[in-house]
């Protein structure tokens, strides 16, 4: 079976102007797709309230927790207004050849949406709402990388200007009819628009900001693991929605992106785990989810395009990848991207999505996936996935910079040290997150 050139949620991208100009009838609504889109939806919003501010939250010291999880609802308020009144239109604007880069504002505040416009055979508010929730997570992951010394307001700030400057006009590459998708990237659920982006994000994002005080020679363990854990486990459920939704329909297509996207997941968990106990003499709980993060991330492009083989292969090799990531960037490198945002996240949407154009191959035995476009080989493919990593690592790292310098002259990026010792909860919300 040939690999479908467009994703489905590149056809209902492109569709979705054609659509709107013609009158919807009810037969033209899948029910059972609008059902799965539907629970979809809210699997991914899941994944960031409360699953990533938990994952966070757990993760920092015990003074800033409070303030991870403010970031992560607030941006996901902001990113969902945002959306609403511009995002949407310029990701997922008409796009061909004269729109290659960026769509246009003819859907300004959702306002060609009504009850019968349909993105192929589910509602377009349904579609819309979906995207929205992958819009609201890709900001959020950021936030790992300057965890505990960033200003609140600053934080704002740069994360609305980076979701219009970077995550929107990436999105419309890729999903909207852009330039990466004429081409034939494959990106089934966001390798390239979420978690290049929000990796390179987070690696710039260390690098402007600096690093936390007493970082590296001072211990800064996470306060409370089992929120970690609790916070993982929701990530691990709402990704089901994430890759699996990206089908935008309960089909096959659906079913086996869940597939391969649990074989990945639990394939990375175990490839982290015995790294750790083969350097250290004992696994981690830290590890275990960190690598089952890793799994999901890294299978996310590929899980439309690639078969359980071939999705083992990619889950272990993200646990094993981004550990020896997650060890370069603190321990050589010396830079403190707080939570491994970019060798967790970065670094396994890079690997996953060169994976996409190796194991979408039919010629591969137990490892094939569906198989090529009409046209395309390995070779070509592959060339395609390094086109998309590229330019997607090359505008989102210079933009990102472009905007944090813009924010720090305009707010200031960080806390001073005096209040970086008293934490975020007190210094930025006067509160605390613990008060026994």
């Amino acid at each position: 079976m040939s690999l479908r050139l467009f994703t489905p949620q590149r056809i209902a991208a492109i569709t979705i102007a054609t659509l709107l100009s013609s009158t919807a009838v009810a037969d033209e609504l899948n029910a059972a797709n609008t059902a799965w889109i539907l629970t979809s939806t809210a699997l991914v919003l899941f994944m960031t309230i409360p699953g990533l501010s938990l994952f966070y939250g757990g993760l920092v010291r015990s003074r800033n927790v409070l303030s991870v999880l403010m970031q992560c609802f607030s941006i996901t308020c902001m990113a969902s207004l945002i959306w609403l009144i511009a995002g949407y239109s310029l990701a997922f604007g008409d796009g061909g050849s004269a729109n290659a880069v960026i769509g246009n504002l003819d859907n300004l505040l959702m306002g060609k949406i009504a009850e019968d416009s349909m993105a192929g055979d589910i509602p377009e508010s349904v579609f819309a709402m979906f995207q929205m929730t992958f819009a609201v997570i890709t900001p959020a992951l950021i936030v790992g990388a300057f965890a505990e010394r960033m200003r609140f307001g600053a934080m704002m700030l740069f994360s609305a200007l980076w979701l219009l400057a970077v995550y929107v006009p990436i999105t419309h590459w890729v999903w909207g009819g852009g330039w990466l998708g004429q081409m034939g990237l494959l990106d089934f659920a966001g390798g390239t628009v979420v978690h290049i982006t929000a990796g390179v994000g987070a690696l710039v994002a260390a690098l402007v900001i600096g690093n936390r005080r007493g970082f590296p020679n001072q211990a800064m363990p996470p306060h409370n693991l089992t929120m970690t854990v609790t916070g993982a486990g929701m990530l691990w459920v709402g990704w089901f929605g994430f890759n699996a939704g990206s089908a935008l329909a309960a089909n096959g297509d659906a079913g086996m992106a869940m597939l391969v996207t649990h074989i990945s997941a639990s394939a990375g968990a175990m490839a982290w785990m015995m790294m750790e106990w083969l350097k250290f003499g004992k696994p981690s709980v830290l590890g275990a989810v960190t690598g089952m993060v890793a799994g999901l991330g890294t299978i996310t492009p590929a899980s439309g395009f690639v078969g359980p083989g071939g999705a083992l292969i990619i889950g272990l090799s993200a646990g094993v990848v981004c550990y020896y990531a997650t060890q370069a960037i603190k321990q050589r490198f010396k830079i403190d991207d707080s939570l491994d945002v970019f060798p967790v996240h970065g670094v396994g949407g890079i690997l996953g999505t060169f994976f996409a154009g190796v194991f979408a191959s039919d010629q591969l035995g137990l490892f094939s996936g569906q198989g090529y476009a009409e046209g395309m080989n390995m070779a070509s493919q592959v060339s395609v996935q390094l086109v998309g990593i590229g330019s997607t690592f090359v505008y989102t790292a210079l933009v990102t910079w472009v905007l944090l310098k813009l924010v720090d002259s305009m707010l200031g990026l960080r806390i001073d040290a005096e209040e970086e010792t008293n934490g975020l909860d007190l210094v930025e919300h006067n509160e605390r997150g613990y008060d026994l």
